[in-house]
């Protein structure tokens, strides 16, 4: 059964840094290209990176650029996402999921206050 479990959340100061992690399970990630969106309470749910299967290139939503580094490692199973300097808008709960919206993780909740 494929299975996305996401981890690194949790409460930080604007300008600061979390690393999030998103681990595979059951399907082969080295085939699929991956993304993080991100879910805020009374917002559109939004994506924010995706990365090809094999690492080649990486997209970001414009809110995100030249902060957030959408990584991964296929030996590992893992997809990774960087957040650096870090805003309140950027509070919300993360999910890791396949490019094509099949398979979601259930998510590891960032919040930005100070």
């Amino acid at each position: 059964q494929a299975q996305l479990v996401e981890s690194g959340g949790g409460l930080v100061q604007p300008g600061g840094s979390l690393r999030l992690s998103c681990v595979a399970s059951g399907f082969p990630l080295y085939f699929y290209a991956m993304s993080w969106s991100r879910q805020a309470p009374g917002k559109e749910r939004e994506l924010v990176a995706t990365i090809t299967d094999s690492a080649s290139s990486a997209d970001y939503a414009d809110s995100v650029k030249g902060r957030f580094t959408i990584s991964r490692d296929n030996a590992k199973s893992t997809v990774y996402l960087q957040m650096n300097a870090l805003k309140p808008e950027d509070t919300a709960k993360y999910l890791c999921h396949t490019r094509d919206q099949i398979t979601w993780g259930q998510g590891t909740q960032v919040t930005v206050s100070s």
